[in-house]
């Protein structure tokens, strides 16, 4: 895990099942902390940058390892 405060491994999962849990995730979360989200569902790469944008919730880092999708989300 990097330096986030929280890990949410949406792995297996699809469309919209990992931005639900995201959702749930940073609601219980303080401002400021981080989550890092590991997914396998490749609409990931559109749908969390754009719940980042809408809900003004800062998309940190964003990369591809090992056939997965990470990434680390900063709470505003």
């Amino acid at each position: 895990m990097s330096t986030a405060e929280h890990l949410l491994d949406t792995c297996g999962l699809f469309c919209p099942e990992p931005v639900m849990l995201l959702h749930n995730k940073i609601r219980d979360m303080r401002s400021g902390e981080r989550v890092e989200v590991l997914a396998t569902d490749p609409s990931t790469q559109r749908d969390i940058p754009k719940f980042c944008t809408f809900l003004g919730h800062s998309l940190v880092e964003q990369r591809t390892e090992d056939a997965r999708f990470i990434y680390v989300i900063r709470k505003t």
